[in-house]
């Protein structure tokens, strides 16, 4: 299972299909053309004459918004950084929306959780995470140190999955997260199988960034200090002529000082390098060579164990679970007529006019779709699973090949680890409170009473996220406030959806305190509210807590359908009937948990999403 780095050579399949003219949507000649990425310049392939305009614009303002350190950006600033007119810049911003990949947060654009789909997409394909994780965990718990995947991406090292340890000085890389191959040990294990034309692209990088600004997951260089750009060359081709010798690849402090790693090849069946998996320490607890003496032995056995992993995939040829898409993507579309194709986005086309990119949404769509299939992808089987004319799915094929995001393999097309950089490495790490909270903003405004999320944290609940109503009287609560369990909406839905054994043992060693006159505090009353809760499917209560206090709760869930977290509704009894507020406040709030679940779903598919 190869993870090729380049997209090169036309594609026999890409070829052999008959052309298609532009669709409506792309007037490509009213546009300037996007800005290349600078360190890509030098060697970008000549833009093929299919190219899909406004998918390879879209990418670009995701590119240019994944970059950066800022999180928020205004669409004149996006225009200046692309190159490409403000109008364009509002039609692709407009889709990215409308399709869950942006959000918006008055007049600045943000990545959305959504966004992380794509590469999720790259991730399922490639299987490493699903075939290779758990042996990194194991092998991160013999050892006691942080263990991570990394994958080669052009002349860089960009890392898929890490299991770290807990310590005060703690040593991780996002999920996505891209180095320079000759800062970090997995890099010279890479450039030991290195052409002539990969160094010469290695050289021109170094000479356009020699303090590595365009990674910004490690520290720049420093300017003028030692060592030269020579010495840098120097000391990396020893290192990878050692790596070609031995098979090992040794990290002392070439990220940051402290940091030390070592690192070994991981093979597939074919005996060629799928990536690699370092043991990563500091200098607090190992020097290079203890680390060294430490930690191959049992880095061997892992190696082998991921090996066997590999092997046996490629037996079974499993292919990966498919990803729930999500609420108002363009693959979510009413079954068409047997026979027909499905076009991706033409009721949103119909919706929006001109204003929706019909094309960018149907690209997104066939990259998305490379997340159902293990290993590569013929065109016909993209074009099946998109529900899009193959011609259609040829012509973004084509855009994704030159962009870099695509590769041509004999059997099929693989998506590339380069997907990764449209914003996963900084969407893996969003946490519960991150992505709630945009939603519960929206709640508060449509509802007009205070919102939050909690999750369950012993007998308590922990609220995780918290908005508040501007009424004058609202309800006053923090975020990491904890409330008795037992008397709350939340809890008694975070309680329910607990194994049953497990629901047991939680009410039988409390002691509910009578909190209100209304406090249901005997086993059995405690028994029938939560068994009432799950039976109905979100909870209720009504002056328990506190006297005047009314509080609608339901789940929230992740990937995996397990309830996470309980997203409520807190307000005065006195404002409205019972029935009145379940009527009025009930079909928004589960509106919400869907919208908290999916953008959940997206972001823990392959990452640990931290809950505050």
């Amino acid at each position: 299972m190869p993870q090729p780095t380049e997209a090169t050579g036309a594609p026999d399949e890409l070829v052999a299909a008959a052309p298609v003219a532009p669709e409506p949507d792309e007037p490509a000649a009213a546009d300037p053309p996007v800005a290349p990425d600078e360190l890509r310049a030098a060697h970008a392939p000549v833009a093929p004459d299919e190219l899909v305009g406004p998918l390879e614009r879209g990418l670009s303002v995701l590119r240019v918004m994944a970059a950066g350190p800022d999180v928020r950006h205004r669409p004149g600033d996006l225009a200046r950084t692309t190159g490409l007119a403000r109008s364009t810049i509002d039609r692709v911003a407009t889709t990215l929306v409308r399709l869950g990949v942006l959000r918006t947060e008055g007049r600045d654009l943000l990545l959305a959780p959504g966004a992380a789909r794509l590469g999720n997409a790259y991730l399922a394909s490639c299987g490493l995470p699903e075939l290779l994780g758990p042996h990194a965990v194991a092998l991160a718990d013999a050892l006691d140190e942080s263990v991570s995947l990394a994958v080669p991406d052009g002349d860089g090292v960009r890392f898929l999955a890490q299991a770290t340890r807990r310590r005060a000085m703690a040593i991780s890389f996002r999920t996505g997260d891209l180095l320079p191959a000759e800062r970090c040990a997995p890099g010279a294990l890479f450039a030991a199988r290195w052409d002539a034309a990969d160094h010469e692209r290695w050289r021109a990088r170094r000479a356009k960034d020699p303090r590595d600004a365009g990674f910004p997951s490690v520290p720049p260089r420093p300017s003028g200090t030692a060592p030269t750009p020579e010495e840098v060359e120097t000391e990396f081709l020893d290192r990878v002529r050692e790596a070609r010798e031995t098979g090992i690849a040794v990290d002392d402090q070439l990220i940051e000082p402290g940091l030390l790693a070592v690192a070994l090849p991981v093979r597939g069946p074919d005996g060629a390098v799928v990536c690699a998996v370092s043991v990563v320490s500091h200098t607090s607890r190992h020097s290079a060579l203890s680390l060294r003496e430490q930690a191959l032995p049992p880095l061997r056995r892992a190696v082998t164990a991921m090996e066997t992993a590999l092997a046996s995939a490629t037996t079974t040829g499993a292919a990966p679970e498919a990803e729930p898409a999500a609420a108002g993507a363009a693959l979510e579309a009413e079954p068409a007529p047997e026979g027909a194709p499905v076009v991706a986005g033409t009721a949103l086309k119909e919706e929006l006019g001109s204003g929706f990119l019909q094309s960018l949404a149907r690209g997104l769509d066939v990259l998305h779709a490379f997340g159902s299939v293990r290993g590569p992808a013929r065109l016909t089987e993209l074009a099946r699973l998109t529900g899009l004319p193959r011609a259609t799915a040829r012509r973004s094929l084509i855009t994704l090949r030159h962009l870099g995001y695509v590769r041509e393999e004999a059997d099929g097309f693989l998506v590339l680890p380069r997907v990764l950089e449209l914003g996963y490495a900084r969407l893996s790490g969003l946490s519960l409170p991150e992505i709630a909270t945009p939603h519960l903003v929206a709640l508060v405004l449509r509802v007009h009473e205070s919102a939050s999320v909690a999750v369950l944290d012993g007998d308590d609940i922990r609220y995780a996220a918290r908005v508040a109503s501007t009424r004058i009287m609202h309800i006053d609560i923090t975020v990491g406030t904890r409330l008795p369990a037992y008397a709350t909406s939340m809890g008694r839905v975070l309680i329910g959806a607990l194994p049953p054994a497990e629901r047991a043992a939680h009410l039988g060693r409390i002691t509910p305190e009578a909190l209100t006159p209304h406090t249901v505090t005997t086993r059995e009353g405690l028994d029938e509210a939560v068994a009432a809760t799950v039976a109905r499917g979100y909870g209720w209560v009504e002056e328990e807590l506190e006297e005047g206090l009314r509080s609608l709760a339901v789940p929230v869930t992740d990937g995996a359908g397990r309830v996470v977290a309980a997203v409520n509704v807190a307000l005065h009894a006195g404002r409205a009937t019972p029935e009145e507020s379940l009527a009025a406040l009930l079909p928004p709030l589960r509106e919400t948990a869907s919208a908290i679940s999916a953008d959940l779903a997206a972001v823990g598919r392959f990452a640990r999403v931290a809950t505050g």
